[in-house]
C-alpha cells in the first residue's frame, strides 16, 4: 500500500509543482504521490492505496457566482474524498479553498466577511485542539501563512473547532477522527510562500503595488509549526511513510 497522496487543484503548473514539493518536505516523506484533479476526475478505487491524503490550495472559491464545469467537478470530487475520510476509510487534511468545500458539504455557510491577506498570522488552539494528536503539541498558539478571500462563518454541524483567531474565527476543524481542515496553508516555508506570491500578484490576495513589502514581511517571518502539523498527521496516520 502506498502511504501518502497530494491532491492538486491549482491551475498554475509552476505553483502546483512547488506546492507538491512543499507538502512532501513538510510531511517528512520520501515519496508523496500526486493526483491532479484538474487533469483527471477522481477514481475512488485509487484512494484505497493510501493511508493519508493532503489537499492543496487553489484560486477557486466555493462562493464564486459563476463556476466552470471543471470547478464544479473538482468540488464534487473533493467532497467525495471528504466523505471517505469522515467514514474513516482514509485520513485527509484539506487546506485553503478546500475547507470551504467541506464546510458546504456539511451544510455550513462560507462567506467573504473574514478574509486574510497574504501574511504570517498567529492562530490559537482551542481546548479540543490542545488535546488533538495533530494540533495538540503546537498548543497554545502557532504562526502560519494565510491568504484567502472567503471562510466558514461558523463551525459546521458535526465538526470540532481546533484553531481560531480574531481575524478569521474558523481556522481549523476536525470531523470524526480522520478528516482535518485548515483555512491556512500549513506546508510552505517563508521562501516557498514568497515564491508562490509571484503567481498570484494580481489576483486579490494583496495589493500588487506593495508586492516587495509583503514579500519581505513573509520572508522575515518565523513559520515552522504548520509543517509540524503535517509531520504529525503523517506520523499518526501513515507511520513509516
Amino acid at each position: 500500500m502506498a502511504s501518502l497522496l497530494y491532491v492538486c487543484v491549482r491551475p498554475e503548473v509552476g505553483a502546483a509543482d512547488a506546492e507538491h514539493a512543499s507538502f512532501r518536505r513538510a510531511l517528512g516523506a520520501d515519496v508523496v504521490d500526486r493526483l491532479n484533479l484538474l487533469d483527471e476526475p477522481l477514481d475512488e478505487a485509487r484512494l484505497e492505496q493510501y493511508r493519508g491524503i493532503v489537499i492543496g490550495g487553489s484560486p477557486f472559491n466555493v462562493g464564486d457566482a459563476v463556476k466552470s464545469p471543471l470547478q464544479q467537478r473538482v468540488e464534487h470530487d473533493l467532497a467525495r474524498i471528504a466523505r471517505r475520510a469522515i467514514g474513516g476509510e482514509v485520513a485527509a487534511f484539506f487546506t485553503c479553498f478546500s475547507i470551504g468545500v467541506v464546510t458546504r458539504m456539511l451544510g455550513g455557510d462560507v462567506a467573504n466577511g473574514t478574509p486574510e491577506s497574504a501574511s504570517a498570522t498567529v492562530i490559537r488552539t482551542t481546548e479540543a485542539g490542545a488535546s488533538d494528536p495533530v494540533f495538540g503539541p503546537s498548543a497554545p498558539a502557532l504562526t502560519v501563512f494565510t491568504a484567502h478571500k472567503e471562510s466558514a462563518t461558523a463551525v459546521p454541524e458535526g465538526a470540532v473547532l481546533l484553531a481560531t483567531n480574531d481575524a478569521c474565527p474558523v481556522q481549523a476543524y476536525r470531523v470524526g477522527t480522520h478528516l482535518y481542515t485548515a483555512q491556512f496553508h500549513p506546508e510552505p516555508t517563508p521562501r516557498d510562500f514568497a515564491d508562490r506570491m509571484t503567481f498570484y500578484r494580481t489576483t486579490g490576495y494583496f495589493d500588487p503595488e506593495e508586492f516587495d513589502l509583503v514579500q519581505g514581511q513573509v520572508l522575515a517571518a518565523s513559520v515552522t509549526e504548520g509543517a509540524a502539523l503535517l509531520r504529525r498527521f503523517a506520523e499518526h496516520f501513515a507511520p513509516g511513510a
